[in-house]
């Protein structure tokens, strides 16, 4: 790999090998880690469903009898 100036920040092109393994397309989030002193590595960036995961995990059933009402909740 090679590093590229870009704009005001160097950047890194990822071989295909590394594209292919991790199921990348354009426009995903990956995250890069320092893995040693000359070593990193590189994952997909699990933050948005980690999120999701611990909004599913506090999920409590509604009352019995509840509906949302649109209107009631945005009259002012």
């Amino acid at each position: 790999m090679r590093v590229a100036k870009w704009g005001n920040s160097l950047a890194i092109r990822l071989p295909s090998a590394v594209v292919e393994a991790l199921e990348l397309k354009d426009g995903d989030e990956i995250e890069v880690r320092v893995a040693g002193a000359r070593a990193f590595e590189v994952r997909r960036d699990q933050r948005r469903e980690e999120a999701l995961e611990r909004l599913r995990a506090l999920r409590r059933p509604l009352p019995p009898g509840f509906v949302f009402d649109r209107d009631e909740a945005n009259e002012r």
